[in-house]
């Protein structure tokens, strides 16, 4: 693969960045002075809301996911804003019947979004096939997904097939979505070509992060491979679970003879006032990983072992955390090897919790993990262990249809039961959400947009950090 050829780039440091190094808490005030710099910086697009950030902004945040596209909108004028989620579940764990996810294309759209991008925890491509084609007969640009894991069911023909059915599918590009960071740069020299062939024209992404610390290097052997686009962050906020840094991302493509058309000044400015919020609010700047070959074995996402050590904690048995990682790898593989990727991540932790806990193994098995079984989510990619489906199923019906076929049409009962409102943003976040978490949201009122000091010069910068006591750590971050 010739390397004089134009790589494309992605930021996420406005979405996943931050969701998996400061918990989800960027506040749309604190990207005031970010998002015009990375709006300048030249990339394909900015990755603004999904996942975890839509749910954290209503639950904690009370800051209306709707509101923060509108005002995001305005900030960044050339670029366009990402908007990602997780296909028929949208931005919870749950599937949403089609008139739900009909609407929720309309409004992404109608709150100034461009770009679109979704995927299937299950790599189950039935419960994309609607909000593929809601969210292109609404004019978005739309990025299918498929989940990479590494497990004996998921070889190179398994995304292969995945991949044509995206493409049958219409989408306008294709992403390679790696949560736990287990891509290695020898997977890629197969994988990456093999889906490339099948793509044809249509762009490849890759998106990974650095939980094993070979994302950066990874990114590097994608695009020799034939790779179009990754997606990378913001120095202060790459590394760790997160992704790689986009300026040593760039600066590595371009040695290698790639052009990359992205300003690095800009991202280098974007850096600096990200490590100042960090420091004001107390927040980690991201640093390289080593390798560890255990997490190969359960690959629990960072972000949720760090949870789990607290929960573990509370109940005063935290010295069993490495014995739950392991089960969590054996309950996985029981399970036919579902991807590490909410919700299945929290169901398999919570089943290897029971487990280990319990008097013997599979003693208690959560309804979530039945359903699962059952096939209320999708497909299930390998076999499951026979005498736990056995006793799963126990007279129970599997589903073998497209699992939102089974719901009813939810948006007139919601009016009818929980309206009037005043838009349909507000009706999806009824359908989204339940009444205590709605009320409390719209009771917060409208989003603060003006970060203290936002935009101060670095001389003041240095001057309050200096106040704080913290002008040591600054000055090394900048060596």
């Amino acid at each position: 693969m010739s390397n004089n050829r134009t790589i494309s780039v992605i930021d996420v440091t406005l979405r996943d960045a931050h969701q998996c190094l400061w918990a989800t808490r960027m506040t749309t005030a604190m990207m005031a002075d970010v998002a015009p710099l990375l709006d300048r910086a030249g990339f394909e697009a900015i990755d603004l809301v999904g996942g975890a950030v839509f749910d954290v902004c209503v639950r904690y945040l009370r800051e209306d996911p709707w509101e923060r596209m509108r005002i995001l909108s305005g900030w960044v004028k050339d670029t366009p804003l990402i908007v990602h989620h997780r296909g028929q579940s949208l931005f919870t764990f749950e599937l949403f019947p089609d008139d739900v996810v009909d609407m929720t294309a309309q409004r992404i759209a109608a709150n100034g979004i461009r770009y679109h991008t979704t995927y299937d925890a299950l790599n189950d491509m039935r419960n994309l096939d609607v909000p593929v084609r809601a969210a292109k007969s609404n004019g978005l640009h739309v990025v299918g997904g498929f989940v990479y894991t590494h497990s004996p069911v998921h070889t190179d023909t398994y995304y292969i097939n995945k991949i044509q059915q995206l493409v049958t599918l219409g989408v306008d590009g294709v992403f390679l979505k790696d949560p736990s960071g287990l891509l290695t740069p020898e997977r890629v020299t197969t994988l990456i070509p093999a889906a490339k062939k099948v793509c044809g024209t249509l762009p490849l992404q890759i998106h990974t992060h650095c939980l094993s610390g070979l994302a950066p290097y990874v990114l590097v052997r994608a695009i020799e491979c034939g790779a179009d686009v990754v997606h990378t962050a913001t120095s202060t906020i790459a590394n760790g679970a997160s992704h790689p840094a986009t300026e040593v991302f760039v600066d590595n493509a371009r040695h290698l003879g790639f052009t990359v058309n992205v300003d690095l000044e800009c991202v280098k400015q974007a850096a600096d006032r990200l490590h100042y919020i960090a420091t004001r609010e107390n927040k980690p700047v991201g640093t390289p990983v080593e390798y560890d070959s255990f997490h190969f074995h359960h690959q629990v996402p960072g972000g949720m072992i760090s949870n789990l050590k607290s929960q573990l904690a509370d109940l005063a048995i935290e010295h069993r955390l490495e014995e739950i990682l392991e089960e969590a790898g054996r309950v996985r593989a029981d399970l036919g090897y579902p991807i590490v990727v909410s919700p299945f991540a929290q169901f398999i932790i919570t089943q290897a919790v029971l487990n280990v806990m319990g008097k013997e193994r599979y003693a208690t098995i959560p309804d979530e993990v039945r359903k699962y079984l059952l096939g209320h989510y999708g497909e299930i990619a390998g076999p499951v262990e026979p005498g736990l489906y056995d006793r799963v199923i126990d007279g129970a019906q599997p589903v073998n249809c497209r699992p939102a076929d089974l719901l009813e049409p939810a948006l007139g009962r919601i009016r009818a039961e929980r309206g009037p409102f005043d838009t349909d943003d507000d009706l999806l976040l009824a359908a989204y959400y339940g009444e205590k978490e709605y009320r409390a949201l719209k009771a917060a009122g409208t989003i603060k947009t003006v970060y203290p000091l936002a935009g101060s010069p670095i001389v003041t910068l240095v001057k309050e950090l200096a106040a704080r006591g913290d002008i040591a750590s600054f000055q090394i971050r900048r060596s």
